[in-house]
């Protein structure tokens, strides 16, 4: 198991040979793909080439990395420098602001004139949540014909296949979610609010080594059983509820997210049909899931047990994705298994599986979360918490 210590900083994260074979691998596609420069924007992009952790992707940031070996320069507000000169491998530190608004496309200007932005072929990041669109226009208009690519997956696409290093960080967050899970399990009785469920799922999640995860925990129960993202509530538990969570567990920001379904009470045959068909897509999602499978096919092989059943109309998002070093509001990658994908499934990808079934009318909803490590001939299931119907026999504390 990993050791916490004081030195757990981002930079030191991975070896100098990891950061230094990723920058190559980046310069290398920022050239094949026809540029000189890569204007990179999306936090987790940043975050994989310079170890920074630094929350300043709240405000504009970017990192300027060129297809030849120039320096790597970050441009960040400057109440972020400390973080970034302490806690990141980066070149050059250019940033905005401190105790005084400044508009931030302005300092911008400087450096991409400095550096002949204007001069050369430009690609840039454009990712949702972490780029605000007057920033965009504005960018646009500056860089004007020089921008002739918006190559947003140019980066995640090379992350996709994990590290070994990579990897251990994930399995000791499935680790941490696992033991959260078995508290979950533990703290449901009826007459307890969800909120306080969900406090003990985070007070173990925390204590035992995870940071925040990048997405809220999803907690519902009883006639709001059919959210497929419900937040937790004031709303206290009863006996007969049937309900789903989902959280995820974060080690030096590598994700790994677990769901199960809940039930205060015997279920009724209802619930265990939906439970049953839920769990038979999972597990004819993951016999499907191997190096060299394009990414369709575990999705249909869920998705034809949910249609024989009855619900494929409730089948409201993907059957799974990539999972990645996440910031908020999201951990996930572009990888996904859903129709009209265009991804092969590689050994080394961590995937999330997770077809669910949500019926608005009966207010009643079914959802297992899973992550797996793909591998050459099949898949690594990386939770070992039961998978089963957790049943409250007892709900009455």
């Amino acid at each position: 198991m990993p050791v916490y210590n004081v030195a757990d900083m981002s930079k030191h994260d991975f070896s100098a040979a990891e950061f230094a074979s990723r920058r190559a691998r980046v310069r290398e596609a920022i050239g094949k793909a026809g540029l000189d420069w890569l204007v990179v924007i999306h936090p987790v992009s940043i975050h994989w080439l310079t170890g920074s952790d630094a929350k300043s992707y709240q405000e504009f940031q970017c990192l300027l990395v060129s297809a030849a070996s120039e320096p790597l320069v970050i441009l960040t507000r400057e109440g972020e420098r400390n973080e970034f000169q302490d806690d990141a491998l980066v070149d050059e530190i250019r940033s905005y602001g401190g105790n005084e608004n400044e508009d931030p496309l302005v300092p911008f200007g400087r450096l991409a004139n400095a550096l002949g932005l204007r001069q050369a072929r430009v690609g840039m990041e454009v990712p949702a949540y972490y780029l605000h669109p007057h920033h965009y226009v504005r960018l646009k208009e500056f860089l004007g014909a020089a921008l002739v690519a918006e190559p947003n997956n140019l980066i995640h696409d090379l992350k996709l296949v994990k590290s070994a290093t990579e990897i251990e960080y994930i399995r000791e967050a499935a680790r941490i979610a696992d033991v959260a899970m078995a508290v979950f399990a533990k703290s449901l009785a009826a007459g307890r609010s969800e909120l306080e469920v969900a406090g003990d799922v985070y007070h173990s999640l925390l204590t035992s080594g995870s940071g925040l995860a990048a997405s809220p925990i999803n907690l519902v129960s009883g006639e709001r059983s059919s959210f497929s993202h419900g937040a937790p509530t004031h709303r206290r538990l009863r006996t007969g509820d049937f309900g789903s969570v989902e959280f995820g567990s974060a080690y030096r920001r590598y994700t790994s997210t677990i769901g199960r379904q809940f039930c205060l009470g015997a279920p009724t045959p209802r619930m265990l049909e939906l439970y049953d068909v839920v769990r038979r897509a999972s597990d004819a999602c993951i016999a499907e899931i191997r190096a060299g499978v394009p990414a369709v096919v575990p999705h249909e092989a869920a998705r034809r047990v949910i249609a024989e059943a009855g619900c494929e109309r409730y089948r409201v998002h993907t059957s799974g994705y990539g999972l990645a070093p996440g910031f908020p509001p999201t951990w996930g990658e572009p990888m996904h298994m859903l129709r009209g994908s265009t991804y092969m499934l590689e050994a080394g990808m961590v995937v999330s599986v997770e077809p669910p079934v949500f019926i608005g009318d009966e207010h009643l909803g079914a959802r297992i979360i899973d992550n797996v490590l793909v591998t050459a001939d099949g898949c690594e299931l990386l939770s070992q918490f039961s998978r089963d119907l957790i049943v409250v026999e007892n709900p009455i504390p």
